[in-house]
């Protein structure tokens, strides 16, 4: 088929016809039909029938019993165990994730200097991610017991009283925050250090040129140019501080006083401890309204600071 175009003759290609279409189409669902069992699996129907359950009393077994409608719901808001798991997840999260990401930066900062032997500093600082949550759990489990941890020696040393980290519910959150922050610094490091080193170095001589000093430099190209790699880290460290559970249940299993009881936490504890899935879950499903809403926020207020390349 030709068509007249400026003047000249160009070549409009034929239409593929609706069989043809067709068969891109099976063709195309076909390779995305392990993913899409695997998501059906794992994901999409234990979302579903988490929602379902909270709509029910259970028996042991999990199975639905007895339609309550909207009581789970609102014996979640009327509990004080309930909202003290609330309490204490906004703190963690508010806890971990900005330092979290400060910590990693500083450390992705000084990796990508031109120095001798920084490539073992890199690797020290990576490391973390090569430790399960359960072993270095452990480790802080030892660091933090109140006769023979680390910690109290070295305030020993200093001449001053130990801490009870992990019993006292005034530092048992934070010695939590603690122990994530180490346990997560190792991703972020190495997710930074890559976004620093994909930033054009014709940038820093440029201003160097111009007369900028480093500072100078951090705040007008380093950070702007970092920024969606920067976004990317943010976003997953909201999304996995809400998820903590590894942690919790090693170190504190929730206490003292319930000072640790994170709501991934509690839900372990509601549904596989008091064998109550209709409240579990709706705490499960009240989590994933929270986690969807923060995320969203966070494209529409925090996306806007992004400058893409």
């Amino acid at each position: 088929m030709k068509a007249e175009v400026t003047g000249r003759v160009a070549y409009t290609p034929p239409k593929l016809s609706l069989w043809r279409r067709s068969l891109n189409a099976r063709t195309a669902l076909l390779y995305l039909f392990p993913s899409i069992l695997l998501f059906t699996v794992f994901v999409f129907y234990p979302m579903f029938r988490t929602i379902y359950l909270s709509f029910f009393l259970t028996d042991q077994q999990g199975t639905a019993a007895v339609f309550v409608g909207m009581e789970n719901y609102q014996y979640l808001l009327e509990s004080p165990a309930f909202r003290n798991s609330v309490k204490a997840t906004v703190l963690f999260v508010l806890y971990t994730v900005p330092t979290g990401v400060i910590i990693s930066l500083f450390l992705a900062l000084i990796a990508n200097e031109k120095l001798k032997g920084i490539g073992f500093f890199r690797t020290i600082y990576s490391s973390t991610m090569g430790i399960s949550v359960a072993a270095s759990s452990v480790v802080w489990l030892f660091l933090f017991h109140p006769s023979i941890g680390m910690f109290n020696r070295l305030l020993h040393v200093l001449g001053m009283p130990g801490v009870q980290w992990l019993l006292d519910p005034d530092w048992a959150l934070v010695s939590i925050s603690i122990s994530t922050i180490w346990m997560n610094i190792g991703f972020s490091f190495l997710i930074l250090l890559g976004g620093l080193q994909n930033i054009d170095e014709y940038l820093y001589e440029s201003a160097k040129i111009d007369g900028a000093g480093y500072w100078y430099q951090l705040r007008r190209i380093t950070i702007p140019m970092l920024s969606p790699t920067l976004f990317f880290i943010i976003t997953i460290s909201l999304i996995n501080a809400f998820q903590t559970f590894g942690q919790v249940d090693i170190l504190t299993k929730g206490g003292p006083s319930q000072a640790t009881n994170l709501i991934v936490y509690s839900i372990y504890r509601e549904a596989f401890v008091n064998y109550q899935f209709g409240t579990a879950s709706a705490q499960a499903v009240f989590l994933f309204i929270c986690i969807l809403v923060v995320t969203i926020l966070q494209f529409k207020l925090g996306e806007k600071k992004v400058h893409y390349q």
